[in-house]
């Protein structure tokens, strides 16, 4: 197993849970600003969002939570324009949802 080590001060945070219509993000700038919105699975809103993380001229590091199969046309775009991107175990998610909410329900814009 290779460790890749970031400058995560000079990174673009990019968390999405993944849906079957539409997808919530959440971005986080390096400065500590965020964004929210959604992409839905269509190739114009993947290209408008590519547009929006390269317009920002910081290297991005993408996570998600592979639901069905719902995510790898996502995946496939996001790795084939560059960016760095990786899978988060459900267990992972629902660790962090728990310890950050202290809650067990779930739902999209949480879990992004």
């Amino acid at each position: 197993m290779t460790q890749s080590i970031y400058n995560m001060e000079s990174t673009v945070l990019v968390a999405i849970d993944i849906a079957k219509a539409r997808n919530d993000v959440l971005v986080q700038l390096p400065e500590g600003g965020k964004r929210k919105f959604k992409v839905a699975n269509k190739l114009e809103d993947y290209q408008e969002f590519t547009s929006y993380l390269k317009s920002l001229d910081v290297p991005c590091l993408i996570g998600f939570e592979a639901t069905g199969n719902y995510h790898r046309p996502l995946a496939y775009y996001l790795e084939k324009e560059g960016f760095a991107v990786r899978q988060v175990s459900s267990l992972a998610a629902a660790k962090t949802r728990e310890a950050l909410y202290n809650s067990w329900d779930k739902n999209d814009p949480k879990d992004a």
